[in-house]
């Protein structure tokens, strides 16, 4: 077989810009036996020439990361259309279990931001002293390389963090165990750098999360019934009592599901009484799992079960299990544990590449 260059054609017989059509077409799981098969191959994948076509014709994947307790500093990618995971390289972190972080996607990149360490001394049973960070990594997926970027403004913990129109921003969060922040800042990847933003009007101490709804980010503190949204391009932010149910959340087309009290519960919207989905009493000794919307279904995966009268130990879990809450009648299903990843979720996102 005479190997390809890079002046002959991807595919025998095809011009450039077919066969980049073709290749486009192939799973991203598949791309590292894509770059195996000659430079020219590789070179499209590597220099994003395919990941172009791929937004062009409407072949783009979104694939789900996921950060786990164990190993430490391990992220693997689920590819829901074919039940798949893979692993990606360790994270080059010095901060030993990195957890309390934010994590967003933006033009294929995974972004993991800020944080600190939740590492205990097996002997001495201390806690690492890392509580809040200013780092930034990102992963390239078709480099498969990790990369430090600008640090942000401030140290922050357990804060609100989200991938709107290109950018990602955070906001609130924790400098120490004690100090709650209301400092808000915006990411640029593009220009790698960051910008302050107005400062969230309420600091609350408890870890606060963020949602994008209806194109607007919106801050939510754990215990707390007021939500901030981000208005007017980013020049204020509005609090608003929305008296929204507490616990964890997923967006799924547009809307706002909460599992509460053992259920699945579709929030309709401000001061909208919510709708009850399927009941998730399956998950009532689970703790520390983490929830997403992928496509038009409802991920829940890893976490603990707790000690308990039948379980005398925690038991680390890499369980997935998923409700396709578009269907008349939705049924929980279980999709392909966890290969590396498992115990209690430090973070996850949707990565669409």
């Amino acid at each position: 077989m005479v190997e390809c260059t890079m002046v002959s054609t991807l595919l025998d017989g095809l011009p450039n810009e077919v066969a980049l059509q073709c290749l486009a077409r192939v799973p991203f799981v598949s791309h590292p036996i894509l770059q195996l098969v000659c430079r020219s191959w590789r070179a499209s994948v590597r220099n994003g020439e395919l990941l172009n076509v791929r937004n062009q014709i409407g072949a783009t994947e979104e694939l789900l990361c996921v950060l786990a307790f164990e190993p430490e500093n391990i992220w693997q990618l689920y590819d829901p259309r074919r039940d798949k995971w893979i692993t990606l390289p360790v994270m080059p972190s010095q901060i030993r279990n990195i957890a309390r972080f934010g994590v967003a996607s933006v033009a294929g990149k995974l972004y993991v931001i800020g944080g600190g360490s939740d590492r205990v001394d097996p002997l001495t049973g201390d806690h690492d002293t890392i509580f809040a960070s200013n780092e930034v990594w990102s992963y390239d997926p078709l480099h498969r390389l990790w990369a430090q970027r600008a640090p942000m403004l401030v140290a922050r913990a357990m804060f609100a963090c989200c991938a709107l129109d290109g950018k990602i921003i955070v906001a609130g969060g924790f400098t120490n165990c004690r100090k709650s922040i209301s400092e808000a800042e915006i990411y640029d990847p593009e220009a790698d750098t960051w910008e302050s933003l107005p400062d969230l009007r309420q600091a609350h101490p408890s870890a606060c999360s963020g949602l994008v709804i209806k194109d607007k980010m919106h801050v939510l503190h754990k215990g707390i019934s007021t939500v901030q949204i981000l208005e007017d391009g980013g020049n204020y932010w509005a609090v608003e009592d929305y008296s929204w149910l507490q616990g964890p959340m997923a967006m799924v087309g547009g809307e706002l599901y909460v599992l509460s009290n053992s259920c699945i519960r579709k929030q309709h919207g401000e001061n909208f009484p919510d709708k009850m989905v399927p009941c998730a009493s399956g998950f009532q000794s689970r703790i520390g799992f983490g929830m997403i919307g992928l496509g038009d279904s409802i991920c829940l995966f890893g976490g603990v079960i707790g000690p308990g009268p039948r379980n005398q130990c925690i038991k680390p879990l890499s369980d997935v299990d998923i409700l396709n809450v578009a269907s008349e009648r939705p049924t929980w299903r279980q999709g392909s544990p966890m290969t590396r990843c498992r115990g209690s979720i430090a973070g996850c996102a949707l990565l669409k590449i």
